[in-house]
């Protein structure tokens, strides 16, 4: 293995100051390019960024064509490749604006860097994602144990996720103080709630299944029987204890946070397929609730409330980034709007609103939309 070329190691380190402190860039984000960069180097045989030269990056581009995806043994993707070769072009924009590389890295050298245009436009193309219906999160919350604490906690985890669509993320550090059963609402403060760009807000409860607010309550409930604090959090993690045959097995719960959401998304997967549907993420609930919204939001001073209530800024974001319509209703729309049944009546004043609020956004700052919110 090559060994680390210890003047990049200065540059990098630099350049990952810069974006944290000048750029805010989050941890998560700065590791992704710090991988990209990582990648490039081995390419070079870790050759000095002084020594770069446009061929290193036509060469480099022409590499990751070919590479195969760790987990799933496939060539990379059109958006993977994008990623990385966005994060170098920056990276050797800013270095060519650095002592002692001015002079060998010009800014149009970054350029090299880009894919062709109909790459770019097949890494960027809108796909449609699978989403969960309301009835089939309500099977699949109906049909899980609750016999245990860590049964209980796992079918209150999906309860309130299909009740709040909060992100997983904050859902590993949301504490009991947050949620208000009397107000039914749900406080993510981004001071102790790890919230997507640290942004504070209130979510009140989604109108969907009793059920899951029920479930909730009585999981609420549950946690303040065991003396569970204000502080505590609302679904702590599983302890572990040894088994019988001496390895380790789940041992009820233990009053710390989960220190990443990959446990989450596992009881996710487990709840699905047992339940026999397909797995369908946390963040997918987001997405089934703002389509939700689209069909029972009919002025739109309510669907701006519904958008707030998931966190977004912006009304188009949820339109674009959550509103996909669903290839079935898309067809139900569409025969429902043949020339027999469609009608000549003027639309209602509430309709003339919200269509002319509709236009304003999409004529208004168009490269706003899902900037703040990008699913």
């Amino acid at each position: 293995m090559t060994k680390a070329n210890p003047t990049n190691e200065r540059i990098k380190r630099a350049y990952f100051i810069y974006l944290r402190e000048a750029r805010r860039s989050s941890e998560a984000s700065i590791d992704k390019v710090a991988k990209a960069i990582s990648r490039f180097e081995a390419s070079t045989g870790r050759k000095g960024f002084e020594r770069f030269h446009r061929e290193q990056a036509v060469a480099f581009k022409r590499g990751l064509n070919e590479q195969l995806a760790v987990r799933t043994g496939e060539r990379l993707s059109r958006a993977t490749v994008n990623t990385e070769l966005a994060a170098l072009r920056a990276f050797f924009l800013w270095l060519a604006d650095q002592p002692g590389f001015k002079r060998k890295i010009a800014y149009s050298d970054a350029d090299y860097f880009n894919l062709p245009e109909k790459d770019v436009r097949i890494a960027k193309a809108v796909r449609m994602k699978s989403v969960p219906t309301l009835e089939q999160v309500a099977h699949v919350v109906s049909v899980m144990p609750a016999s245990t604490d860590i049964e209980l906690r796992n079918r209150a985890l999906i309860a309130f996720t299909a009740l709040t669509g909060t992100r997983d993320g904050a859902l590993i550090s949301l504490r009991l103080k947050h949620v208000d059963l009397v107000e039914g609402v749900v406080h993510q403060d981004a001071r102790e709630v790890n919230t997507k760009f640290s942004k504070s807000f209130a979510t009140w409860f989604f109108p969907v299944d009793e059920m899951h607010l029920r479930i909730v309550t009585e999981w609420v409930a549950h946690l303040r029987s065991m003396h569970w604090g204000a502080d505590d959090p609302l679904f702590p993690a599983t302890a572990m204890g040894l088994g019988e045959t001496g390895g380790f097995v789940a041992a009820g719960l233990k009053r710390a946070f989960w220190s990443d959401a990959e446990p989450i998304r596992c009881i996710f997967r487990q709840a699905f397929e047992s339940a026999g549907l397909p797995y369908f993420n946390p963040h997918t609930f987001r997405d089934m609730l703002a389509q939700f919204g689209e069909r029972v939001c009919t002025t739109p001073e309510e669907f701006k409330a519904w958008s707030q209530n998931v966190g977004h800024e912006r009304v188009l974001t949820t339109f674009t980034s959550y509103g996909a319509v669903a290839p079935r209703r898309q067809a139900e729309l569409i025969r429902g709007l043949s020339a027999q049944n469609r009608t000549t009546a003027p639309l209602s004043a509430d309709q003339e609103r919200l269509l002319a609020q509709i236009k304003a956004m999409i004529q208004t700052r168009p490269g706003d939309a899902g900037r703040d919110e990008a699913a």
